[in-house]
């Protein structure tokens, strides 16, 4: 039991370090994390395991000694003493910063795998019966509070098809919902029965806390959360900033990559059944990048990483609306830097602006990377 308490111990301090250096966000991973359970349910088996054999040892009426039993409990102490050498190696490695900034790197381009699956097309083809998405006029309203945490869209579909109506969620993954406040509009809603209503408010689950389902951009809030502490005054860490921006930077390289999640959906294919707002760039841009600008403005090293993150997305994008977008971010971070910094430290940030500025009026070359 001894042994118990050490890695509840371990673990304990691992999930307040987490918290207080990185990011609360993050807490919820560690607990998930498989080696975690796994070392925790082999402790507590073995002191079960120990409990339970420990009456067969009697004396009376006869003396008795359970030397299968007790060879079990032996060979269970020596994996109990190698497995928790690996669970020390295992929590050093978790909370490297390196780690926890990579796993949430790579859960959230899974997430963007599995929600834009089609490669990014420069012409965007015209979806028919735009038009009618702004016909709603009855409001079906949320009867918890809580965070979007996943729409069920294809049960949406089924519900409005069967119940002869249009839907629109009101707002997207990740977002709050009031108590009280809309959750969808919809057409024609005032012929609902209060049980079509509930099963239409099931097909949204709301919760405590935001999850990486179908919310790209709560995985890039947790690298900035760390990205924030580690600029910040109190830890000034830049290497760590520098850090986050680069695994932002791949993030934001995936998702340009792809063709956005699809927004309408209708059954039969002509009448409209669904809409649904997602995470646009623009959007994801500006939650990656916009704080971090805000809290770097002093900080050369960092302003730099964000000028060469930005011209390392615009190369990988033929999109030139995404690259003008990402040159405007650039003036943004080298005008916030001219507020503190000096003309020495301001001239290499200019060319690696000079340098994005190249890549948003051309299509992007070897020669632009050079220069970044």
């Amino acid at each position: 039991m001894t042994v118990v308490s050490i890695v509840f111990a371990i673990l304990l301090m691992t999930l307040t370090l987490a918290s207080m250096q990185f990011s609360p966000r993050i807490i919820v991973s560690f607990v998930r994390d498989g080696v975690t359970q796994w070392t925790l349910g082999i402790f507590l088996g073995t002191f079960s395991y120990c409990m339970a054999a420990l009456p067969a040892a009697r004396s009376l009426p006869r003396p008795f000694a359970p030397v299968a039993t007790v060879c079990g409990a032996m060979l269970l102490a020596l994996v109990c003493v190698g497995w928790l050498l690996f669970f020390i190696h295992h929590i050093t490695h978790a909370i490297s910063v390196s780690h926890i900034v990579d796993r949430i790197a790579s859960e959230t381009e899974s997430m963007i795998d599995e929600m834009m699956p089609s490669p990014h097309r420069e012409i965007r083809l015209e979806t028919p019966g735009m038009s009618e998405a702004n016909t709603w006029d009855t409001p079906l309203l949320s009867d918890e509070s809580g965070y979007i945490r996943f729409v069920d869209i294809q049960r949406l579909v089924v519900l409005a098809k069967s119940s002869h109506v249009k839907v629109r969620v009101v707002r997207r993954a990740g977002q709050f919902v009031p108590a009280g406040t809309p959750l969808f509009m919809i057409s024609r809603g005032s012929s609902l029965t209060p049980q079509t209503s509930a099963e239409f408010r099931n097909a949204v689950d709301l919760g405590p806390s935001r999850t990486l389902q179908q919310d790209i951009e709560f995985g890039i809030l947790q690298i900035v959360d760390i990205a924030l502490k580690a600029i910040s005054p109190a830890v000034n860490d830049p290497s760590t900033g520098i850090t986050c921006v680069d695994h932002l930077s791949r993030i934001l390289i995936r998702f340009a990559s792809r063709e956005s999640a699809p927004h309408l959906f209708y059954d039969p294919p002509s009448i409209l059944r669904v809409s649904i707002d997602w995470t646009e760039f623009d959007k994801l841009l500006d939650s990656a990048f916009e704080q971090i600008r805000m809290y770097a403005k002093g900080d050369v090293a960092v302003s730099l990483r964000l000028l060469r993150a930005l011209g390392d997305i615009a190369m990988t994008t033929p999109d030139t609306v995404f690259r003008t977008a990402l040159y405007e971010r650039g003036k943004r971070i080298v005008a916030g830097c001219a507020e503190k910094l000096g003309e020495e430290e301001l001239r290499s940030l200019r060319v690696r602006l000079s340098a994005l500025e190249k890549l948003t009026v051309a299509p992007p070359a070897f020669a632009a990377a050079q220069d970044l």
